[in-house]
């Protein structure tokens, strides 16, 4: 028994080392007051007070938008490439998040880059973790779900405070990337993580707008509490489908007479002309 049980463990760790140095960062040279905040040897205390304070508005942003804040990810802070790319498994971008199914969350940043739409960004996968658990995410939630709530609260592709500006300004983007409506990726095929991000970076962003035109549209329809209203259901049992059309159920009808439709809600989207 305990050697399948070290046979599993090492298994995972040639899978996911990335999970494993984030679980031990504890054990490593980074730099932590607290134990929530560790920061890079190579990062200065001196900055600590700045990254705190940018780490709080992405926090505030959190709360605000989900009507409390659950979730308590480590925050790791790495100063280079190589050390992001340690604990995020990945040399791309200057964030990711990671969640595992005993709980635990992390959120890792590399400082260059590093502003409030980044942590923002990867704290709301950490806040759905939080609210719903690592198995629903993983079998349940539709990666363009994630990433589409996760752009409600990253504003570095659309900054409109407005909801329906929102929908109108992810609706210029979308049209940008399709080319007019002509290429258009389905949400069926961006429902896994591989169908989100397995393309080129032209397709990626693609999937980016299409998740944040779908979702600013979902809440105009599902007005105020309808996140709320899906978690919910969703924690008393309902499937991802019924708790998502039945957020949007009430105030579909009437919405639906004042902003034009999402294309991605055509029963055939290939080319909105069509």
């Amino acid at each position: 028994m305990i050697t399948g049980f070290l046979v599993l463990i090492a298994s995972l760790f040639f899978l996911y080392p990335q999970i494993f140095y984030c679980e031990l960062i504890r054990l490593s040279d980074f730099r932590s007051e607290k134990g929530q905040i560790y920061f890079s040897p190579d990062i200065k205390p001196v900055h600590y007070k700045k990254l705190k304070s940018i780490i709080n508005r992405s926090e505030a942003r959190i709360d605000s938008f989900f009507v409390g804040k659950k979730s308590t990810p480590i925050i790791i802070i790495c100063s280079n490439a190589q050390q992001y790319q340690k604990y995020c498994s990945s040399t791309e971008g200057a964030g990711c998040s990671l969640g595992t199914p005993w709980g635990n969350s992390f959120v890792i940043l590399n400082t260059q880059g590093l502003n409030v739409d980044v942590i923002s960004h990867e704290m709301s996968h950490t806040e759905l973790l939080a609210r719903l658990g690592w198995w629903t995410i993983a079998t349940e939630i539709p990666q363009w779900f994630n990433e589409g709530i996760a752009l409600m609260l990253d504003r570095r592709f659309v900054n409109n405070p407005d909801k329906i500006g929102r929908y109108f300004d992810y609706m210029d983007e979308w049209l940008y990337y399709t080319g007019g409506g002509q290429q258009i990726l389905e949400l069926r095929d961006m429902a896994s993580i591989k169908g989100f991000f397995n393309n080129n970076q032209k397709q990626v962003m693609l999937a980016y707008m299409s998740a944040g035109l779908e979702i600013s549209y979902w809440l105009i329809l599902s007005e105020e509490n309808g996140l709320q209203q899906l978690i919910a259901d969703m924690q008393n049992g309902k499937s991802f489908e019924e708790a998502y059309s039945r957020a949007e159920a009430t105030k579909r009808a009437a919405w639906f007479k004042k902003i034009p439709t999402n294309p991605l809600r055509f029963q055939d989207s290939t080319k909105i002309s069509e």
